[in-house]
């Protein structure tokens, strides 16, 4: 982050370590106040979301939002059950926001409970995954726009020289056209052997897909809109 000029972050809490934050929980500590993280609960395992209230009463202030994965075949959420829309209660109860990670197909299953919880921010992961979809199918992730309560992250950025080999500008015009520079934030290039240079590099990458914008739009989603949404000291 140093190296980088980072001074805020979002820690993801991933998949592999289930609901077990353990892990999360010591990289809060570790970042001493610059970093913030997102939980992970299943709404369909018993006992699970029931673990979410403790994860945030002690570490307050530093878990800002609930992951819901829909991406897996075999590990869907519960679609149109009370289990699913519980877990999204107990978030949103807690002050937590929602971030999705799935595929435009099972956007329609999401689609009733963004709706219903209209004050719940609805975090969209990774473009809304245009790439793992028909342009068709990702038309219903960019209509969310349509409910003030969603936002969009840019991260994940597909390479077109990888399958389905289709130019990805297009739909990030489509996404700021839709969405704007105040509901829009950045997932940055961070992975196992990133480093500050390489992380530079990538918000180059993001900053050269969006020079259609303005200045200030860029500097908005590039950080500025992040630090208002999770409480950054500074924003």
């Amino acid at each position: 982050m140093d190296n980088a000029d980072v001074d805020f972050a979002i820690v993801v809490h991933p998949e592999p370590y289930q609901d077990d934050h353990r892990y999360l929980e010591h990289c809060l500590n570790v970042g001493q106040g610059r970093l913030k993280g997102t939980c992970l609960f299943f709404a369909d395992r018993p006992g699970s979301v029931e673990k979410m209230a403790p994860l945030v009463q002690r570490n307050p202030g530093r878990i800002v939002a609930a992951r819901v994965h829909a991406y897996a075949s075999d590990r869907l959420p519960p679609f149109g059950t009370k289990e699913l829309r519980h877990l999204w209660k107990t978030a949103s109860d807690l002050g937590l926001a929602i971030q999705l990670h799935f595929e435009p197909r099972y956007a329609p299953g999401l689609e009733p409970l963004i709706q219903e919880f209209t004050d719940t921010t609805v975090i969209i992961d990774h473009l809304g995954r245009p790439m793992q979809g028909t342009p068709e199918e990702h038309e219903v992730v960019v209509r969310w726009s349509r409910f003030p309560n969603t936002v969009m992250k840019i991260s994940s950025i597909p390479d077109q020289n990888s399958y389905p080999h289709r130019d990805v500008q297009p739909i990030i015009r489509r996404l700021t056209d839709a969405f704007g520079a105040e509901r829009m934030i950045y997932g940055g290039g961070f992975n196992s052997g990133a480093t500050g240079e390489s992380y530079r590099d990538y918000r180059l990458r993001v900053a050269d897909l969006l020079s259609h914008m303005s200045a200030d739009d860029r500097t908005k989603i590039l950080g500025g809109t992040a630090a208002k949404l999770f409480g950054f000291t500074g924003s």
